[in-house]
């Protein structure tokens, strides 16, 4: 057993070989917490709860940092009199929490927060001052920039050379030796609270977003970890500024790079800037946490997910059939004594580059195996299926009990009229059996369908 993984820096896949024998070291670049979250948020952080939980399953001890950036030029951009940047940062902050924990992701190892780690950040920048690979500004500022001219590997994680790369920062300071050099610490502004600056040798101020995330994850992974994730969109610059920092200050840093695709909409990269941004707790209260996790999981993790409403109908209409399944074989279960564990295709798709689409794929084979099954009165083999199916789940992160609520209230009807149609077709092709198997799976999470001459219509039990 091999686990393979597509590796953004070296744009191939490679075999996944730890630095430690057993254990994984990931650090995945969290929100900044300036807005309520979206679900291209909630797509990468369900992207690298699968691959957790994967690693897990093929028996590695996994620390995975997940940070929180709670100060920067967003965050103080929307804070305001009544909410400082600090108490609105915390209540978005909860606001992730209480939808990680909703959609089933599992917590990381720790989860730190950029306000409290100031000293770490410092540390970081001493030593690229010191080493040749930073500078303070003469303007009296208290601006420390990087020097990109000075780290001949500029751009090695996204193939560019240093000539391709004009202006990446958001500063245009004149204090500035090159363009190109970007903030490692930002000294204050007469406009910005002095709740948002700290005490430094270059003056009070803040670090730069992109030293942020070096300083954490060395603090708790070390100089050098196995994985580093984020969304593609963190490509350049900030992963490329976070890989020159971090190597030019003496570190190995990450020996791995994994990017997710970003969830568009009509073809256009999703977010508040864009003002095209569909937020998690609103498709929550379209469909269960069940189908949105599968809708969520159902593209390959570095393709984009473009979204449109009849996408998410779908994925509740998939999982309809799984949990349908279930509940016909569960009661066969208890008497059938067969053997557990993942299907061998299952597993093979997700150790290569963590194929979920191809896994996915290999849970509704084995959902109609189970239903061929008992439709034939071979409730062993039934049996063997619905174990099978259990174990998929968990590994995705769909427990057994969470697929009823994909016939609740909040997208209930949908799943029942597509069921219905299905019904429908089934009787006028006069397959009847399929037909009253669909009535006797809605009738068992109390849906009674009535045939008048009419037509069909359906009601709570």
């Amino acid at each position: 057993m091999v686990i393979q993984i597509y590796d953004s820096r070296v744009r191939a896949v490679r075999d996944f070989i730890p630095s430690r024998d057993g254990k994984v070291s990931i650090y995945v670049c969290g929100p900044t917490v300036q807005s309520t979250p979206h679900i291209g948020h909630l797509r990468s952080a369900l992207i690298y709860d699968l691959w957790t939980r994967w690693f897990i399953h093929r028996g590695y001890q996994v620390t995975l940092i997940r940070n929180v950036t709670d100060i920067d030029d967003k965050v103080l951009a929307f804070a305001s009199e009544d909410e400082p940047w600090w108490a609105r940062a915390y209540r978005i902050e909860t606001e992730f929490s209480r939808l990680y924990t909703t959609m089933g992701v599992l917590p990381p190892a720790y989860e730190p927060r950029t306000s409290g780690h100031i000293q770490h950040s410092q540390l970081l920048i001493k030593r690229l001052i010191h080493r040749g690979h930073a500078y303070v500004a003469t303007d009296g500022s208290g601006d420390v920039y990087f020097d990109v001219a000075s780290w001949r590997d500029y751009g090695s994680l996204t193939r560019q050379g240093p000539d391709d790369v004009l202006g990446i920062d958001e500063s245009s300071s004149v204090a500035k030796r090159d363009s190109r050099d970007f903030a490692l610490w930002k000294g204050a502004k007469t406009a910005e609270p002095d709740s948002a600056s700290w005490p430094s040798p270059w003056g009070a101020g803040r670090p730069g977003w992109h030293i942020q995330c070096s300083a954490m994850s060395r603090r708790y992974l070390g100089p050098v970890f196995d994985i580093h994730g984020g969304g593609l969109d963190l490509r350049f610059p900030h992963h490329e500024n976070e890989l020159a920092q971090s190597v030019a200050a003496g570190d190995q840093f990450a020996r791995y790079w994994v990017h997710n695709g970003l969830v568009t909409t009509s073809g256009q990269k999703m977010s508040k800037s864009l003002d095209n941004s569909i937020s998690a707790d609103a498709l929550l209260q379209q469909v269960g946490p069940a189908a949105l996790r599968y809708y969520l999981l159902s593209a390959h993790y570095r393709s984009a997910l473009d979204y449109h409403p009849q996408a998410l109908t779908d994925a509740a209409a998939a999982l309809a059939r799984v949990s349908a399944f279930q509940r016909r074989a569960r009661p066969h279960v208890a008497t059938m004594h067969t053997a557990a564990g993942l299907p061998e295709g299952f597993a093979n798709a997700l150790d290569d580059d963590l194929n979920a689409p191809a896994a996915l794929a290999f849970l509704h084979d084995h959902t109609r195996a189970g239903n061929a099954a008992l439709d034939h009165g071979d409730l062993s083999s039934a049996a063997d299926e619905h174990r099978f199916v259990s174990a998929m789940l968990s590994v995705l992160g769909i427990a057994d009990d969470a697929l009823g609520a994909t016939t609740h209230d909040s997208m209930g009807s949908t799943v029942v009229d597509i069921l219905l149609t299905h019904r429908a077709n089934a009787r006028d092709a006069r397959d009847f059996d399929t037909a009253d198997r669909i009535r006797d799976e809605l009738a068992t999470v109390g849906i009674t369908i009535d045939d008048t001459a009419s037509g069909t219509s359906w009601r709570k039990s």
